[in-house]
Formats: structure tokens, sequence, C-alpha cells
């Protein structure tokens, strides 16, 4: 079960939802992923893969480099949180 201090929305009709982002569950115990039907950013949503983390916008051209920013934007915030520079 994870703590939920960064929240990665994902709409289930995006590219990314075809991955396993419930993974990054595994890897950082700080992360909960959700998957919603919409999160009406449809012009978005159909151009490029997405998420939201902690509310603000990650999109990449390809799955595996949204992927990689998720990531990243997930241990800036773990690190701003825990006072990591």
């Amino acid at each position: 079960m994870s703590l939920g201090l960064i929240v990665v929305e994902v709409c289930e009709r995006n590219l990314l939802a075809s991955i396993p982002l419930e993974e990054l569950e595994d890897q950082y115990p700080e992360i909960a992923v959700q998957r919603t039907p919409c999160l009406f950013m449809c012009h978005l949503c159909r151009a490029v893969p997405y998420a939201m983390v902690n509310s603000k916008r990650v999109y990449a051209r390809t799955v595996n480099l949204c992927l990689h920013d998720i990531q990243e934007a997930a241990v800036k915030e773990i690190n701003d949180f825990m006072g990591i520079k």
C-alpha cells in the first residue's frame, strides 16, 4: 500500500494507461497511482501521453519518455517534501 504523498493521475483513454503504472507504487511507496475515466484535457490526451503528478501536467512525445518524466517529477516532489535539495 502506498503512502499517497505523490498522486499520479492518468486518464484511462490516454496512451499512458496501456502500461503498468502501478509499478511506480512498488518502486516509490510515496506514490499513489489513480486511473480515472477522464481528466478533462481531451486535446492533450489525444495528442501525447500525459499524467498529472500532484496536479501538475507531465507529458512527452512517447510513453517511455513520459514515464521517465513522471518519475523525475515524483522524485522532485518527494525531495521537496523531505527538504532535500
